[in-house]
């Protein structure tokens, strides 16, 4: 997973864990079943429109709210390969990579256009917009936490700590 490649869906600042998954769906963890409704209330017809492997470039404050783990559950759970914003929510930023969802940490986040054809690269630590040629360089993810994201999220970590 060292590079990620998809095109870009951009929401603005703040957007809460409510607008990533709505309250009404916390019913059941299911990952299938919450991917259905992902973002559904700031567009209804998002998951609709978006295509597996897709890359949300937003504003600053991604993910605040409450620290229901289900938000980057449905984010991966419908095919979101990467989250990019100026600043995430603190409790969000730690259950995206206990989920296994990456997220990156970029200031000029707002350059990066709708439709835009992005790349992300771990290991050089840049964005690169395939549209316009600018590159990018996020805030570094620490060693463990790329280890989190490679292994799928805490759960595949553990399995192949217990493994090996």
């Amino acid at each position: 997973m060292q590079k990620i490649e998809g095109n870009v869906w951009n929401f603005g600042k703040d957007i809460d864990t409510d607008l990533i998954i709505a309250a009404r769906y916390l019913n059941t963890s299911v990952p299938e079943e919450l991917a259905k409704h992902v973002m559904e209330d700031a567009d209804p017809d998002f998951v609709n429109k978006m295509s597996v492997g897709d890359i949300i470039v937003a504003g600053e404050n991604f993910g605040c709210g409450s620290s229901r783990e289900h938000a980057p559950i449905a984010l991966k759970a419908a095919g979101i390969s990467a989250v990019i914003a100026p600043t995430f929510a603190r409790i969000f930023y730690r259950n995206a990579f206990n989920m296994g969802l990456p997220i990156f940490e970029l200031e000029e986040s707002a350059q990066i256009q709708e439709g835009d054809r992005i790349s992300i690269d771990m290991a050089e630590g840049t964005v690169t917009n395939k549209n316009n040629g600018m590159v990018y360089v996020f805030t570094p993810i620490p060693e463990f936490m790329q280890k989190l994201l490679h292994a799928g999220g805490l759960m595949g970590f553990a399995k192949n700590e217990i493994a090996s």
